[in-house]
């Protein structure tokens, strides 16, 4: 099976050599980006460098960005990018309902990623990720949905947060992976979101720099600990089917055991 990805490194579509170094980074997904990091006259450069990068396999899974679908390049990105034999997924940003994903899974039949920007992406983030079998993930883009909802305390995006990963669980998605940590010189604040993160429910993140990528990992990995506690827990159960205390006073049922399996996928992911 192939492990679930940890980090999604971002790299402008305009810059063929940041490419290739982030090919090399150790990402388990690079992002090539078509939208926010490209400015306005460098978008066909971008689309035609990418093409060509994409025209052979990768060394590990690409996906592309694309401009949002109502901008005047998103039809030029997807004629050109979405047969590609090294593309893996495509990325669409500011979706805000099911007809954007019908729209382009109609067109490609390269898995797609929503990127729930704004309230009403938010509000309708179950009929998004429901609404074809070629919709492999949804997440938020944090800065815009900042911006749309005038929110300035992180705390006031843990309630948009916590709807993406019912709305992914609820349609039969991966958890989704957070949004970018914008500083890249703010490691520890980094491995702190990251926690918070984590305890919402997400899985992994998506990062903007090289340097962010082992943070993230840390982060998201399971702990000794939880390991431990997890083999603890599979052993029990393997010896004594049912509900059952643990010898520390714990108590175990079959959600405990279904999540101590998902603890030791994740160890074992490598």
């Amino acid at each position: 099976m192939t492990p679930h990805p940890l980090t999604w490194l971002y790299v402008p579509g305009d810059r063929p050599p940041v490419v290739a170094k982030a090919l090399a980074a150790g990402a388990d997904v690079v992002v090539i980006d078509l939208e926010d990091a490209v400015a306005p006259d460098r978008k066909e450069y971008a689309r035609t460098a990418t093409a060509d990068r994409l025209a052979d396999p990768q060394p590990v899974p690409v996906h592309v960005r694309v401009n949002a679908l109502d901008s005047p390049w998103a039809a030029a990105d997807l004629g050109a990018l979405a047969r590609l034999p090294g593309l893996s997924g495509l990325r669409l940003p500011n979706v805000t309902g099911p007809a954007e994903i019908l729209r382009v899974a109609a067109a490609t039949p390269v898995p797609l990623y929503a990127l729930l920007e704004t309230a009403l992406g938010v509000e309708h983030a179950y009929a998004i990720a429901s609404a074809h079998p070629a919709l492999r993930g949804i997440a938020l883009g944090e800065a815009d949905l900042r911006a749309d909802l005038g929110v300035r305390a992180d705390a006031g995006l843990d309630w948009p947060r916590s709807r993406v990963i019912v709305a992914a669980r609820a349609a039969g998605l991966a958890p989704p992976p957070q949004s970018v940590h914008p500083d890249i010189r703010d490691l520890d604040g980094l491995a702190a979101s990251c926690a918070h993160g984590r305890a919402l429910g997400f899985l992994g993140r998506a990062a903007i720099h090289p340097r962010q990528l082992p943070v993230i990992e840390r982060a998201y990995l399971p702990t000794p600990a939880e390991i431990e506690h997890a083999e603890t827990v599979i052993k029990a159960a393997a010896a004594q089917p049912g509900a059952q205390a643990l010898p520390d006073g714990r108590f175990i049922d079959a959600a405990v055991v279904t999540t101590a399996q998902r603890t030791l996928s994740l160890a074992h992911r490598r």
